[in-house]
């Protein structure tokens, strides 16, 4: 039988299995938004948000994902900020000076900025916040995000005490942060969660519940008012931000909702004003129904299955993982499993200006040549259809993660005979299974740009980096992203970075499978929404029209 014809007639018993939304063409009013003028605001400004899995926290140093992250743009700001476009603009501190060998960022606090309690925020909360951030005892995945602080990584290794990191309080409103090497994309970093600043009297007085609504005490545009868990988180208008003068909306409504088609329902029923994602079952019903909602724009992300190196059967085995990875037919997953304009995957780090993308040699093959090799590696690596390997996906719960990982056990059970026990986990119990890295085997990754540099790819799979799950460790490899760092010579830093995905895509640690593009839905009545390739959007740049 077909490959393609088995992989369509199991997603279709999928779809139809597990699709209870009516696909009937809606009967859709002509509704008048805006009023007469089209810039009349509705009474209520209340924002409904769909936002897949449930957050796992929001204290800005622990939290992981792109759930976790809406939410706390909202809530926390950073030093600097984020125009819509993704352009960066002055934040918590109102300019900045760059000392001329690029290696001392001094910045001016605004005078004005408060605590969603009223207590003001000085130096000294930003002295406490990022020695935190970098603490091993804070057990943060994203310390790396900060590595090019001075001290940080020794910090982090606990060989220096938390006090060395390189940042001063200069005066009561002035922060200086010295780096180990110029670091171009330094600002860009400061808009990440791990630069965030947290409330010192309520970390003391809360400690691991400091997070709970009536003891997180935030600085962003809003402020948490209720978490219900599987239900909703909502946060209401801080008025102590410093431009909350200019804030439309007041009230967020943050809804978890891992199931896609549910997720589209509410939408319909105008439950929702904007979705996280759409099912790729039914984006052509979308796109015919829906076109004026549906936005399909570039998104800086990677979505991979990654081995786990420190177990059977892929440790010290290149062949195995190689062939698994060149059986993948990724055509057939981003025309006919997802059709969402995905873009097929054979390196780590998708377009990115100023970088050379690199991809396996494999990439210019034909598919029929990428599986005879498969072949021959599979049973270079020890296996055949008659002694085939037994292996356990897991992925965590979503109708189209499900409908990847059916295809590629698929794939590889005609190509190379393999046997599949695909394993889902709600998304919490997903991320601590592949964390502890002793009972996973493959599993599904996706991994969102934190900024928008070939970097925020590279120095994922760094030795003993928080968020790399595969127990990927090559010396070379550090020592490039390393000096690529320090490198202030972009065109050289960018080969640096080139070399050490070479080095990546030699050794395998996990296969790309296509590199993101952001499918979702958003009312008409949404004013000031505009798209960039991070989809890093706040709340406070938007407002509810009549409708």
């Amino acid at each position: 039988m077909n490959l393609l014809f088995r992989i369509n007639i199991i997603l279709l018993f999928l779809f139809f299995l597990g699709c209870s939304q009516e696909q009937s063409v809606d009967t859709i009013e002509q509704i008048q938004v805006g009023g007469p003028s089209g810039t009349e605001l509705a009474e209520e400004q209340i924002l409904r948000i769909g936002n897949g899995s449930e957050p796992g926290s929001l204290d800005p140093h622990l939290s992981e994902g792109v759930e976790s992250s809406v939410i706390g743009r909202d809530l926390f700001e950073g030093l600097i900020n984020e125009l819509p476009n993704g352009e960066l603009i002055p934040g918590a501190a109102t300019s900045w000076d760059i000392s001329d060998d690029g290696l001392i960022y001094t910045f001016y606090l605004r005078e004005d900025a408060r605590w969603s309690n009223g207590d003001l925020i000085t130096s000294e909360d930003w002295l406490y916040s990022l020695r935190r951030s970098v603490d091993p005892a804070t057990m943060s995945s994203y310390t790396f995000i900060l590595y090019p602080i001075l001290n940080t990584r020794e910090i982090a290794a606990g060989e220096l005490p938390s006090e060395s990191l390189g940042v001063r309080a200069v005066d009561q409103y002035t922060i200086e942060i010295i780096l180990e090497g110029p670091t171009p994309y330094f600002l860009g970093l400061l808009t990440h969660s791990q630069s965030y600043p947290v409330h010192r009297p309520s970390v003391e007085a809360f400690g691991g519940e400091h997070t709970r609504p009536g003891n997180l005490v935030s600085n962003g545009a809003y402020m948490l008012d209720e978490w219900v868990v599987q239900s909703h988180v909502k946060a209401v208008r801080n008025p102590f931000y410093w431009d909350n003068a200019s804030t439309v909306i007041n009230e967020v409504w943050y809804y978890p909702t891992e199931d896609k088609s549910g997720e589209l329902s509410r939408y319909r029923a105008n439950e929702l004003d904007i979705t996280q994602s759409v099912p790729a079952a039914q984006i052509d019903w979308i796109r015919e129904n829906l076109p004026n909602d549906f936005l399909s724009v570039p998104y800086l992300g990677v979505y991979y299955f990654g081995f786990n190196l420190l177990r059977e059967p892929f440790i010290d085995n290149f062949e195995l993982r190689k062939a698994l990875t060149l059986a993948i037919n990724r055509d057939i997953i981003t025309d006919q499993v997802l059709n969402g304009g995905q873009i097929p995957a054979y390196g780590w780090v998708p377009p990115v200006i100023g970088y050379e993308q690199q991809s396996m040699v494999e990439a210019t093959w034909t598919q029929e040549q990428r599986e005879a090799e498969a072949r021959r590696l599979y049973e270079a690596a020890g296996y055949s259809f008659d002694n085939p390997l037994e292996v356990e996906i897991m992925y965590n719960t979503s109708q189209d993660h499900r409908r990847v990982a059916v295809a590629i056990a698929a794939m590889w059970r005609q190509v190379l005979g393999v046997e599949t026990i695909l394993l889902n986990q709600e998304w919490k119990v997903f991320l601590d299974t592949r964390r502890a890295k002793e009972v996973t085997e493959v599993f599904r990754g996706g991994w969102i740009g934190d900024y928008n540099d070939a970097n925020t790819f590279a120095e994922l799979l760094q030795c003993g980096s928080g968020l790399n799950d595969q127990g990927y460790c090559n010396q070379r490899y550090d020592e490039l992203i390393k000096l690529a760092s320090i490198e202030d010579d972009l065109e050289a830093r960018a080969q640096l970075l080139q070399e050490a995905e070479l080095i990546m895509i030699e050794d395998l640690p996990l296969m790309p499978i296509y590199f993101y593009v952001s499918n979702y839905l958003v009312k008409p009545w949404v004013g000031g929404y505009e798209t960039n390739i991070m989809k890093h959007d706040r709340s406070k740049n938007f407002y509810i029209l009549s409708h």
